[in-house]
């Protein structure tokens, strides 16, 4: 059930009358335009009729090169001997390179060296690129690439990441938050509590996986089509391995088939690899990875191992404590600083941690290096303190809301471990109430303990968590954006900006804002592909700021345009400067009988002909934010998102399977610029936030070999998996409080944590085996055999405390 929240009780929609009712019509405010509107997205009809062009669907000329690659076997090593004879002269290849072919540099990490664009002679992953072939087809590339002759000296592999951190082996220096006296409240706490999780990455599992397409064009330059969320970033990098100015290189992104970070910094290889052979051969070159390579050579979420202690009262509040969180990072540095740092700064999620100190490692792994995830490493952090709060409940018995409400930020507790004072306060507050009101959260709770008394294998949990994120790039750079915005002589409008869509709707978020701001109609507004040559030295499509930092760039330029344009009329048609807007396709100046309407069509081309310009270009860069991490303290965001969600599960206690039975959300996005984009954002990342956590499991083996590398092995949920029940709301009537967009809020990554509810409530179900007396260790995914193990383990807990013995649940 899709609705907002101040639709009346009796005019909420069922489920499955929802499905057949019709989109009403919207009609255009007297903005002019149609932001805050529930618009579809500016390619739905493409999406749905198949018309939408994708990477591979570009046309290529006949002469074009196909690419394979060399991956290697083994985790680590050293390649004895790489003969690539028999792949030379294998039938229709014109191409194969190695690192020694670079004709640049041959390191393209994104922010820090440690990523070889091909093995040097030292093997890092099992699937690290040793070479590349170019042939006619595709099918000529794959089977020349497996004729190469290898031999590596192996190495045994370093897979555990608490090991890797306890020998000081980390791809970056570990970082601390500390706020207070946290010895002290440890010291002196009348209770204290520890615990330890170990939480699962996840597959990116992107519908396109990675691709590009890259021609070389005049002088020493190529133009790079791929599917990337930071083309600025590959433009820099193909540069860089090809040795030649950044103006020499174009790079092209119209829309991805999804990219949850998987393609920020790691789309970036294929093309410098593409690039490189299109200029040694001078013709067209498509790189495309089947899932199963696609899985293998790119990083994932990272896992983390997370540990705390922590200082409470008799009432279960938190008075300090320490958190540790271990990011497996992979081989190489990538993100991982920017991600553990946001691990570390969510480790509260939505309480007050008191007097505490955080601690952050980035563990070297010999794995593929761990990248960007939906919520960038986020999610990671907040499991720690929500486990904390389960955990916390059982000790002092009361229910895991009440210790959540309890443990909330408030008033004389608003200030964060890393010094930032969280703003709207009572609208988390407000959000939680409403939502344990709306969803019968008490009622329902004393149904399951009901059911649970008298149902030896099937037991129920309930849940009700909370989510706090920040909003802003960590690295203070990236907050900033530009656009490119041309009225056309009829009247038509062109917006470019430095976002990249991936399917959330970004760019109808922007034609919204463009149209708003000129008094248009939507479809009087044209998106085009975002393009280095229009939009230089952009920042990725990430951290959920897309339409934060674009957004104020396009209505900066649009207002920029709208003052040129009004300065104009008043001289050129002798009107009141003051009074003109613009509204429903017209500049109207004026009041009462001396009002006067001028269409839009009879301005843009008046003002042409008087050689007025007709194009803007507009910045955005984030205020306020900064952050010290000499000292760990600072304001890294310019706002919080808020949201919460209430899952009801179902458990088989004797298999471990179970189901997720209902779900209720309620979900903070300001004034939102598109509801009906944003309910899906909110639904989609439940959706994926609950799959990270239940059933998406990826496996190694001992040798560091991926064994989960394609969808009979590593399983998202489908739509048999979502909830019978599930009521998805935008709460309304709660602008922003910083001058956002419009005083929207971001709406990309809050929502995927509210999956650990589901987690929350598998953790519930099974703590009812021991009479809510225990909190029993779950880690994630908690796939069912995880589940099945828990429930033993929780049978036993129960087992020794009649006996007398002590059992922890940890």
């Amino acid at each position: 059930m899709r609705t907002l929240i101040d639709l009346p009780p009796e005019t909420t929609p069922s489920r499955e009358q929802h499905a057949k009712q019709q989109p009403a019509q919207q009609k255009q405010d007297n903005s002019g335009g149609f932001s805050g509107k529930p618009e579809r997205h500016e390619s739905a009809i493409k999406h749905v009729t198949g018309r939408a062009a994708y990477i591979d669907d570009l046309a290529t000329p006949a002469n074009a090169l196909h690419l394979a690659l060399g991956l290697s076997p083994v985790a680590h090593g050293r390649i004895t001997r790489l003969d690539l004879d028999a792949v030379r002269s294998a039938p229709g290849v014109v191409d194969v390179i190695t690192v020694a072919d670079v004709p640049g540099h041959t390191d393209i990490g994104p922010v820090f060296p440690g990523d070889p664009i091909m093995t040097d002679g030292e093997v890092l992953y099992a699937g690290q690129v040793m070479f590349a072939v170019a042939a006619h087809s595709y099918r000529a590339a794959r089977q020349a690439a497996l004729k190469a002759v290898i031999e590596i000296d192996e190495q045994p592999a370093s897979l555990d990441p608490v090991a890797a951190a306890e020998a000081g082996d980390f791809v970056r220096p570990t970082h601390q938050q500390v706020s207070g006296d946290w010895e002290k409240a440890l010291a002196e706490a009348p209770i204290t509590i520890s615990g330890e999780q170990f939480v699962g990455g996840q597959e990116h599992f992107y519908l396109e996986g990675q691709a590009c397409v890259v021609h070389p064009s005049e002088d020493e330059g190529v133009m790079v089509h791929t599917s990337n969320q930071h083309p600025s970033e590959t433009q820099k990098l193909v540069a860089e391995v090809l040795g030649v100015p950044l103006h020499a290189v174009t790079v092209e992104t119209r829309r991805m088939g999804g990219g949850f970070g998987g393609k920020e910094t790691q789309a970036s290889p294929w093309a410098c690899i593409a690039a490189i052979i299109a200029r040694r051969t001078g013709r067209s070159c498509r790189l495309r990875l089947p899932r199963s390579e696609d899985m293998r050579v790119t990083g994932k979420r990272h896992p983390f191992h997370n540990r705390y202690c922590l200082a409470i009262d008799n009432s279960g509040v938190i008075q300090g404590g320490d958190i540790t969180v271990i990011g497996d990072c992979g081989y190489s540095p990538d993100l991982s600083d920017a991600i553990v740092d946001r691990a570390m700064f969510h480790s509260d999620n939505a309480y007050s941690l008191g007097d505490a100190r955080v601690t952050g490692h980035r563990a070297r792994t010999h794995t593929a290096s761990n990248t960007a995830y939906r919520g960038f490493g986020g999610p990671q952090g907040m499991m720690v303190i929500e486990a904390a709060m389960e955990d916390i409940a059982r000790r002092v018995g009361e229910d895991p809301l009440t210790v959540r409400k309890r443990n909330l930020y408030r008033q004389g507790r608003s200030v964060t471990h890393y010094g930032q004072s969280v703003d709207q306060i009572a609208l988390l507050h407000e959000l939680i109430d409403r939502l344990e009101s709306s969803s019968e959260y008490w009622q329902r709770r004393q149904t399951i303990r009901e059911f649970n008394a008298s149902s030896p294998v099937i037991r129920k949990g309930l849940a009700l968590t909370p989510v706090k994120f920040g909003i802003s790039f960590t690295a203070q750079h990236l907050n900033q954006a530009g656009a490119l915005l041309h009225v056309y002589t009829d009247g038509s409008v062109m917006i470019n900006h430095g976002g990249t869509e991936m399917g959330q709707g970004l760019h109808t978020k922007i034609c919204q804002v463009v149209a708003r701001e000129l008094g248009l109609d939507l479809a009087t507004v044209r998106i085009t592909a975002t393009r280095t040559d229009k939009v230089p030295n952009t920042s990725p499509t990430a951290a959920s700021s897309g339409a934060d930092l674009n957004g104020q760039a396009a209505r900066d330029a649009a207002l920029k345009l709208k003052t040129r344009l009004f300065d104009f009329a008043a001289e050129h048609y002798h009107l009141d400067r003051e009074a003109m807007r613009l509204e429903n396709g017209y500049l109207i100046a004026g009041i009462g009988e001396s009002q006067r309407h001028i269409s839009w069509g009879e301005l843009v081309q008046t003002a042409y002909l008087s050689r007025i310009s007709l194009s803007e270009k507009g910045f955005y860069a984030t205020p306020l934010i900064h952050y010290d991490r000499a000292t760990g303290s600072g304001r890294p965001f310019y706002y919080f998102a808020f949201g919460a969600a209430v899952s009801e599960v179902s458990v088989d206690t004797l298999t471990g399977e179970y189901q997720v039975d209902r779900v209720d959300i309620l979900h903070d996005v300001g004034d939102s610029l598109n509801p009906a984009i944003d309910l899906g954002q909110v639904e989609g990342g439940f959706i994926q936030g609950m799959g990270w956590l239940t059933s998406e499991e990826l496996k190694w083996n001992e040798r560091g070999q991926l064994i989960s590398h394609g969808p009979a092995t590593y399983k998202i949920p489908t739509y048999g998996d979502l909830p019978p029940t599930f009521n998805v709301q935008l709460l309304e009537g709660h602008p922003n409080s910083m001058a956002s967009i419009y005083r929207s809020k971001a709406v990309g990554e809050p929502p995927f944590m509210l999956g650990i509810s589901v987690w929350a409530a598998l953790r519930d179900a099974l703590s009812s085996l021991t009479g809510y007396s225990q909190a029993v260790r779950l880690d994630t995914p908690a796939t069912p055999e995880r589940v099945m193990a828990a429930a033993d383990n929780a049978r036993r807990l129960m087992l020794e405390a009649a006996n007398g013995g002590r059992g922890n649940g940890h």
